[in-house]
Formats: structure tokens, C-alpha cells, sequence
């Protein structure tokens, strides 16, 4: 089931996480946020010169934004539309980056395996608090981005 979050540059320029609010609360009060089960999508419509060559993860107004979201659902990523590109374009909100035409989003490698780590020590502590003991979905989602978990990881984290 998508669900879409549109911002625009007012919900941007003060920070308003209301739209976020408006699908993501409706669906925790319901228990409705089995992984795979929702998938977010976000669109952005602001005004832009359209000269200017910046993505949106490099306006510092959408980062600023997104790192907010993250701050309040540290969770989301896993619950993202993945096969509609959203997992990347939400890492790139938070992790350091270079764009390029022709090979795309190139992560800072140091800046994502941190943003990798936080995500699956924060996410696993959360399917663990709606009971869910299985990480088939948190360890593709880390597969997605470029890395390969081990199970003993998970153990650890118990």
C-alpha cells in the first residue's frame, strides 16, 4: 500500500513535519507499519530556477528537513517505498554525496557505513519492540545500499 508525502516550501522553510505526521501517525495508531507492507513516497514541489543543477539532497532546506523526519522516525527507511528508489534518495538526504549524470549518487563511503550502522542498531531495536524477530527485510535494505551483514551481528544485538 503507497502512501505519499508531499512537501512544499513553507512545510521546508519552517521545518513542518505535518505532512510526515498526516500518513506516518494515522498508521502507527492502527499497528498498519509491517515492513514491506507500506511503502512512503515523497514528493518535493518547490520552486526552483531552473538553471540551477543541484538534486534536491543538495538543497540545504530538504536536508535540513529530512534530517529532521530521521530524528523523529529513525525507523522510516525500512518502510519506504525501496522499489520506487526511495531508500536512495533518503539516504542521500543524510549522507554525505556526490551526484553525477552518468554513475549517479556516490555516498561518501565513511558517512554511509555510519548511517548504516545507526540505521540497523536503531531499526532492530524497533522490529524487536513490535515483536518482530526476523531482519530478512532490515538486512536487504542494508544490501540495497552496498553492504552485507552477518547474522552474528544480529545476535549481538539480541
Amino acid at each position: 500500500m503507497a502512501q505519499t508525502i508531499t512537501l512544499n516550501e513553507s512545510h521546508l522553510q519552517t521545518l513542518d513535519l505535518t505532512p510526515a505526521r498526516a500518513v506516518i501517525e494515522p498508521l502507527l495508531a492502527e499497528g498498519k507499519l509491517a515492513p514491506g507492507e507500506i511503502g512512503l513516497q515523497f514528493v518535493v514541489d518547490i520552486s526552483r530556477d531552473p538553471a540551477d543543477p543541484r538534486e534536491l539532497s543538495e538543497l540545504p532546506e530538504v536536508r535540513l528537513w529530512f534530517i529532521r523526519l530521521d530524528t523523529c522516525y529513525p525507523w522510516l527507511p525500512l518502510i519506504l517505498d525501496w522499489e520506487a528508489g526511495e531508500l536512495g534518495r533518503y539516504a542521500a538526504m543524510l549522507v554525505p554525496h556526490q551526484f553525477s549524470p552518468t554513475e549517479g549518487i556516490r555516498y561518501n563511503p565513511e558517512g554511509l557505513e555510519i548511517f548504516m550502522m545507526a540505521k540497523i542498531f536503531v531499526i532492530a531495536a524497533w522490529l524487536k519492540g513490535q515483536g518482530i524477530s526476523q531482519y530478512t527485510r532490515l538486512k536487504f535494505m542494508t544490501q540495497m545500499l552496498g553492504y552485507e551483514i552477518d547474522d552474528g551481528l544480529f545476535q549481538l544485538l539480541g
